[in-house]
């Protein structure tokens, strides 16, 4: 029988798997700021060339003693199903640091002394040997708990924030932070995201100090603050990084996730173009806002296909075709997409004749040999009517 502890077992294993694949690169790196060294935790997308072009959204994991583990397991996890992009992670191991780290003045409550050295070295150093090593794009994440969770707000002081996304999992907040951050978010000109979570069970002023930031940030009136709170049930401190994690990931990547069914039927088939039309917004709007391209994915392909069949829309099918040529030329996809157009709007004899070639060609994810012989047998049946 198939119970809850077959079912964690089973989370287990598939992380290890997930861990064998993408193994963290460990690196030390001298601050004059800090006056040392610090270690470095990365782990770099599957298939990371640094010959290509392509760039990656840089994820920095504070107390990335035991925060960065959970980050990188479900950076990869989701980013294998493309439910986010491939990211590049970094955590900073402060084990020994932590207090001097996250430093900040009695009376002011900004980052003082040791405080101060460790936020710039952040900035002036940490991104800078991490741009000057792999390639990372400029649209940024910060990650932090308890202290670290106070600390990454500082940046949102900079006139020019160098992050634009931020999790703060059980926030320790310093005395006036909250006020001082409802009166910065208020007044972001770029689109900046914001996580915050607490739970039932968290430290009892840590989640009071919580629930009243939510509060004040859920009455900011800005377009440009994207923010989401969660308060977990059945959770602790500790335990609700578990179940924050992938709910920060799922907002901030929200315009990237595939088309989903919801999205098919309540955007893609009542949008004023053509699903063709849609298709190359929805990848233009990913670009401009996250600053990277992203591939294009063979479930987006489905649904665009099967709403230009459901709105006969030629064109867009024809559109579709020439794109999956041009992305895929060496795979199925594109004998596959090129027969379909052409079965359905233009000869049945070249149809054949592209799901016949698509033989020679590489499977995808979901065109399979067994796939295009059954067009093939489909389409000469219905030839020899």
């Amino acid at each position: 029988m198939y119970t809850i502890k077959n079912y964690f077992i089973f989370i287990i294993m598939l992380f290890i798997g997930l861990h064998i694949q993408s193994q963290a690169i460990y690196k030390t790196i001298d601050s004059d700021r800090l006056g040392g060294s610090r270690e470095l935790k990365i782990q770099l997308p599957r298939n990371y060339n640094p010959e290509e072009k392509h760039s990656y959204p840089l994820i920095i994991v504070l107390d990335g003693d035991y925060l960065f583990e959970p980050i990188a397991g479900n950076i990869d996890y989701q980013s294998y199903w493309e439910d986010i992009p491939d990211c590049i992670v970094v955590g900073v191991n402060q084990s020994e640091t932590r207090e001097e780290d996250f430093f900040y003045g009695k009376e002011a409550f900004f980052p003082l002394e040791t405080g101060a050295a460790f936020y710039e070295f952040i900035a002036a150093e940490l991104l800078p040997f991490i741009e000057d090593n792999y390639n990372a794009s400029n649209f940024r994440i910060v990650v932090g708990h308890d202290l670290s969770a106070n600390f990454i707000n500082y940046y949102l002081f900079k006139d020019d924030p160098i992050f634009r996304g931020y999790v703060a999992l059980s926030p320790d907040f310093a005395p006036e932070m909250m006020g001082r951050l409802k009166e910065r978010l208020s007044i972001l000109e770029h689109e900046t995201f914001y996580y915050m979570a607490t739970a039932d069970a968290d430290i009892r002023a840590v989640r009071t100090a919580v629930l009243e930031a939510d509060a004040l940030f859920t009455s900011i009136e800005n377009e440009n603050f994207l923010y989401r709170f969660d308060d977990f049930d059945d959770a602790n401190h500790y335990s609700l990084v578990g179940q924050g994690i992938p709910k920060a990931l799922n907002q901030i990547f929200t315009l990237f996730k595939p088309i989903s069914a919801k999205e098919y039927s309540e955007k893609v088939l009542t949008f004023e173009g053509t699903p063709f039309e849609y298709l190359t917004k929805k990848y233009d709007d990913i670009e401009h806002f996250y600053g990277f391209e992203k591939k294009l994915i063979e479930n987006d392909i489905r649904a665009i296909a099967a709403a230009s069949n459901k709105k006969d829309d030629s064109e867009s099918l024809k559109s579709l075709s020439k794109l999956v040529n041009k992305t895929f030329p060496k795979s199925m996809l594109s004998a596959y997409y090129s027969g379909l157009y052409n079965e359905k709007y233009g000869s049945l004899k070249k149809a054949l004749l592209l799901y016949k070639s698509g033989l020679l060609l590489e499977p995808s994810q979901s065109i399979t040999k067994d796939i295009m012989l059954d067009k093939m047998y489909e389409i000469q049946d219905e030839i020899d009517r």
